[in-house]
């Protein structure tokens, strides 16, 4: 017991420091510092609080008294019925919900009277009154105010509109009360839907950086008009044009017009853009028509490496995404002209398995035209593209827009199956990146000596500046390197596509004859295709389907009212006539299987223009085929010529 108290004793001795251990006197041998006090000794403590003294100040005012901290007892009671509260706004919460859902079966169906569905529409309106905006954020009862505002009458749409105006940007970033927010702006009137737009200025691009938010900015990009679009867009090219609304009152929408117009600095609505951009790209948010807007209008102004970047970035499975609407389309085609043979590579490999969905989009049709007439790689190409091209070929050949990357290979840049916005888009290059511009420069230097000679150290620097980056920059070449006759020799003929393309034709000849759309890759098939690309190798399979066409043509007239023969049929008779002016070869075979001996049953109708076609010939040898069967039925008036052409028609006559 001892020894356990002289070690507790030992234990509760306070231990001292070195510095503060008595001397041999019993005095302390620390040091002293040099001016030193009591007052020194609290410096950068915190001083003790007041002690706060109950009663009247010397002014005569009552002083403030402290709150007396709650005891355990009075916070368990305040605790328990904050949580009853909570309980009874979550039940409270949870019988609305459950109201408004037997309230939504109801007022959903599709067989429901009009006048029963809007009762149900304005019971709920009033049920939600004073709470639609925590209704809105719902995952439930989110849908049953979707519905109400689909239906309802445009009072109660504004009775929800000034209830939900506050919110709208906290709901345009909320996955639930985005759909809401899109059903508002379908249904909204001119003023809200204005109204709407101003609420978005200033948060534009972060919106644009949000996968939930870009979804409102777009739906309202393609619900504004011009004017409204013009100023969400306006709002992503510069820092001025987000401060001062009035500089985006301006006329002009092409961004180089705007900077001209404003003579606003290029290279700070360069790097504005650039700020705007790079986010949305990194972010893979790239599916929005006002984002392939944005990229179109920085690409006309930006420089030669901040373009090859964005190309770069874009270039792969993510352009996919962008080829569905007209300035994503562009952006695809910009790529694909203007990207290396690497970058190239991969935009056609991240169009595996989605070759037959873009080939019958309106624009992404073009990017693939674009593709089969820039790209080099044909082994490549035959083994994505016209492998995939080749499994559906019939319903391409059909269809309005699957048939143009075939009509591209067949007559390449053909204005009879491309509109003028069209072939601008196919034309279409990047001024930084592209060789004319270059060319231009060049020969501008060259003229005037005297800026070249100013001008020359600075050439040095930047050609110092650009051979570290050599290797980036050589392949940037507007368009393929390789001859263009013999891309389309190794994609249309040596992949097997022309022989498949030309086997479909003949199977389904009257069909194709009676198509508006399928006539026209019959017409470039029958005659071989721009430059008789087809008739080297494939002679005697053109020479089937002359065959298979003059066999349809003879057949005698349908005594049934709604079969027409080829001859009588709007699309199939002048497909036939301009065979007949522009291949000789199924000239001769169809006037010996259809016409020769039958001419005067077709001198009437659609078919007379058939028969006119081997007048028109520019062939001396079809000319010659018709000419004694011919001739009797104009004098005799039974086939009539038309005024533009009697005379010229009377000097052959009677000159033969």
């Amino acid at each position: 017991m001892a020894a356990h108290k002289e070690d507790s004793k030992k234990l509760n001795k306070r231990k001292l420091s070195p510095a503060s251990k008595p001397g041999p006197d019993g005095s302390s041998t620390k040091k002293p510092k040099l001016g030193s006090s009591k007052v020194d000794d609290y410096k950068g403590k915190k001083p003790f609080k007041p002690v706060k003294k109950h009663g009247k100040s010397s002014h005569g005012e009552d002083s403030k008294q402290t709150k007396e901290p709650l005891s355990k007892r009075d916070r368990r009671i305040e605790a328990k019925e904050l949580a009853e509260a909570r309980k009874m706004k979550r039940k409270r919460h949870y019988s609305l919900e459950q109201e408004l859902a037997k309230l939504w079966e109801k007022m959903r169906k599709r067989n429901i009277a009009k006048e029963d569905r809007s009762k149900l529409i304005s019971e709920a309106i009033q049920n939600m009154k004073g709470k639609i905006p925590e209704i809105a954020t719902s995952h439930v009862s989110s849908r049953v105010l979707q519905t109400c505002v689909k239906y309802c009458s445009q009072t109660e749409r504004d009775v929800v509109f000034s209830e939900l105006r506050p919110h709208f940007l906290n709901f345009a970033c909320n996955p639930y009360a985005v759909h809401l927010v899109k059903k508002m702006l379908d249904s909204a009137s001119k003023k809200q839907l204005g109204d709407f737009v101003s609420s978005l200025r200033g948060q534009v691009a972060s919106l644009l950086r949000h996968m939930v938010g870009s979804v409102v900015v777009e739906h309202a990009y393609q619900a504004g008009n011009g004017t409204q679009r013009q100023e969400l867009l306006l709002e992503l090219y510069s820092t001025e044009l987000q401060l001062f609304k009035d500089l985006s009152l301006i006329k002009e929408s092409r961004l180089v017009d705007v900077i001209a117009k404003l003579n606003l600095q290029k290279n700070s609505v360069l790097r504005h853009m650039t700020s705007v951009i790079q986010p949305i790209l990194e972010k893979g948010i790239v599916d929005h028509s006002i984002i392939h807007r944005v990229l179109t209008e920085y690409l006309s102004i930006a420089d030669k490496f901040s373009a090859a970047d964005v190309l770069e970035q874009l270039s792969g499975p993510l352009l996919v995404r962008m080829i569905h609407t007209k300035d994503g389309s562009r952006i695809g085609m910009l790529c694909v002209k203007h990207g290396s043979a690497k970058e190239r590579k991969k935009i056609v490999k991240g169009m595996k398995s989605h070759i037959l969905k873009i080939a019958y989009d309106q624009y992404g049709s073009l990017v693939l035209a674009c593709i089969c007439s820039t790209v080099d790689d044909t082994k490549l190409l035959t083994k994505i593209v016209i492998r995939e091209l080749q499994t559906s070929l019939k319903d391409l050949v059909l269809d309005k827009n699957g048939r143009r990357p075939i009509l591209q290979l067949l007559h390449p840049n053909c204005s009879r199956y491309f509109s003028p916005d069209e072939m601008t888009s196919l034309n279409l290059s990047i001024p930084s990146l592209s060789a004319k511009v270059g060319a231009e420069s060049e020969s501008t230097a060259e003229g005037n000596p005297e800026t070249n000679e100013e001008s020359g150290d600075e050439e040095n620097d930047v050609k110092e500046d650009t051979m570290a980056e050599g290797d980036e920059t050589e392949d940037l070449v507007e368009g393929g390197k390789k001859d263009p006759l013999t891309r389309r020799q190794e994609l249309l003929v040596e992949s097997g596509l022309a022989e498949s393309i030309i086997d479909v034709c003949t199977e389904n000849v009257e069909e194709l004859l009676r198509s508006n759309f399928g006539k026209e890759v019959l017409y470039e098939v029958a005659t071989g295709g721009s430059e008789g690309i087809l008739f080297p190798s494939l002679g005697a399979k053109l020479n089937t389907l002359h065959e298979a066409i003059a066999s349809v043509a003879a057949e005698s007239k349908s005594e049934e009212p709604g079969k027409e023969h080829v001859f009588d049929h709007f699309h199939s008779s002048r497909t036939i006539r301009k065979l007949i002016l522009d291949s000789p070869g199924f000239a001769a075979v169809l006037w010996k299987r259809a016409l020769n001996g039958k001419c005067s049953l077709w001198a009437q109708g659609h078919s007379s223009k058939v028969i006119h076609a081997f007048l028109d010939s520019a062939d001396d040898k079809v000319r010659e085929l018709a000419k004694k069967e011919l001739h009797p039925l104009i004098k005799d008036g039974v086939l009539k010529i038309s005024e533009h052409k009697e005379v010229t028609k009377k000097g052959k006559l009677s000159a033969e």
